[in-house]
């Protein structure tokens, strides 16, 4: 299929799909063209890439893990021993940046919360105006 049809039926816009192919997450088949051939494994390919993207990984990552991964009952399974250890480091990353934002968001409130009444009070009736 051309990249036009791995597009509807992923629901990944063209230019992404493009980019995956770049970042080395897609390997589609050249026709003598030069258009891109997608097999039907290439679906659940972008749909494995969707899902590591949303779980917070970057492409990057994605690209070492995806080898390690397989499909089983619509849920990704890591198949090599050390991608267990990976996928752990990087969970700590994201609570790490978890952490970091809960506390700018406390201290946000903080300043927040300290702001005199009629002060608070006109920017209360700013966020209702706009």
């Amino acid at each position: 299929m051309r990249i036009g049809e791995l597009s509807r039926r992923t629901g990944v816009h063209e230019r992404l799909l493009r980019y995956y192919e770049q970042q080395g997450l897609l390997q589609p088949a050249r026709r003598p063209s030069g258009y891109r051939e997608y097999s039907d494994s290439d679906i659940e390919t972008v749909r494995r890439i969707r899902s590591l993207l949303a779980a917070g990984l970057s492409t990057n990552t994605i690209a070492t893990v995806l080898p390690c991964l397989r499909d089983d009952n619509q849920r990704l399974v890591p198949i090599c021993s050390d991608l267990v250890t990976e996928l752990c480091q990087e969970r700590d990353r994201i609570t790490a940046a978890i952490t970091e934002l809960q506390a700018s968001h406390a201290m946000l409130d903080t300043v927040i919360n300290a702001a005199p009444d009629d002060v608070a009070a006109r920017a209360n009736l700013a966020a209702l105006n706009s």
